[in-house]
């Protein structure tokens, strides 16, 4: 039997009618074959037509993907130099702070610490400190920038933080922005 006709049969035909409904079948069998044949093609053809659209929306996400590995990279390079500024600013002021203890300290045991002591209560208990503290900041850009420091450093909410010493220091940031 080869593609479901069983040729014997057809052979033995005993009448026109019986040969026409072979035939008849005949032709309903290649319609349907043919339009299965379609059916697969056009199968085909969307099949081909999601694979190349799969691999556009691939070439897409990967292009988003490396995208933002970039902006990850730049985002991680620009905390880096933030994080040293930042690093380089707490180093700077503790190196003043400790240049403040040196000079107290030197105050004292040389013994003009008595009239620093009165220039102080004359000014105001901690003015003289708030003036040393900013004696460096020659300009507004670095006046601004020292304040914040001090900021970071004397605030009452941080640890080591002092209210009364931040007030003079407000008011020698207030009268040196004034100058």
């Amino acid at each position: 039997m080869e593609n479901g006709i069983n040729w014997e049969e057809v052979d033995k035909a005993k009448n026109e009618d019986e040969l026409r409904g072979m035939k008849l079948w005949l032709f309903q069998e290649n319609i349907r074959l043919q339009n299965e044949r379609s059916e697969l093609e056009d199968m085909q053809d969307k099949l081909l037509q999601e694979r190349v659209r799969f691999r556009d929306e691939m070439d897409a996400i990967n292009r988003r993907m490396s995208m933002e590995q970039k902006r990850l990279r730049e985002e991680n390079l620009f905390f880096e130099k933030k994080l040293a500024i930042l690093q380089d600013g707490f180093r700077k002021l503790d190196e003043d702070r400790q240049r403040f203890e040196q000079e107290r300290r030197r105050l004292e045991q040389s013994g003009r610490y008595q009239k620093q002591r009165e220039n102080v209560e004359l000014l105001g208990q901690g003015d003289n400190i708030a003036h040393m503290l900013f004696r460096s900041a020659g300009n507004p850009l670095t006046l601004r920038k020292r304040y914040r420091d001090l900021l970071k450093i004397f605030h009452p909410d941080n640890f080591c933080g002092d209210a009364e010493l931040m007030q003079y220091i407000n008011r020698e940031f207030q009268r040196r922005k004034e100058e």
